[in-house]
């Protein structure tokens, strides 16, 4: 059973794992052993209730495909265990991160007191300015 959170969690039934040859440079051990992680998590068919779901597939993220399959590719470690642990917190911040409801912004006005100064200060600002004005001189 993976947690998500105190009212989330996610069978260990419903990810498939499998073991893959990792990427890059590695010596022997990389052509020999398959120590990287390909996690699949199926949004639609989990367990998960509807709102849950929804929330998760309006998410944006690359690694959602368009048929609601999670895909989480880990080969940052050695081991194919530290792999395994990697792409399970990954997959536990990514669903965190999707079913977190963000705050609605409230607009503010500025205080009158604030716009005065504002207004205040420009006009400094600009007596400042046209003091530094050289007058022309006009003879006729």
């Amino acid at each position: 059973m993976l947690k998500i959170s105190e009212t989330l969690s996610i069978p260990e039934q419903e990810i498939i794992l499998k073991a893959i040859r990792s990427q890059g440079a590695g010596g022997q051990n990389v052509n020999k052993v398959s120590t990287a992680i390909h996690l699949r998590f199926d949004v639609n068919a989990s367990s998960m209730s509807q709102l849950f779901k929804q929330r998760i597939l309006n998410h944006k993220d690359y690694r959602i495909t368009k048929d609601g399959v999670i895909i989480i590719k880990a080969q940052r470690f050695r081991t194919q265990e530290k792999n395994k642990t990697d792409a399970f917190d990954r997959l536990k911040e990514l669903l965190k991160k999707a079913l977190t409801v963000k705050k609605k912004r409230k607009p503010t006005k500025r205080s009158k007191a604030s716009n005065e100064k504002r207004l205040d200060k420009k006009a400094r600002a600009s007596k400042n300015k046209a003091l530094r004005k050289t007058k022309k001189i006009t003879s006729y």
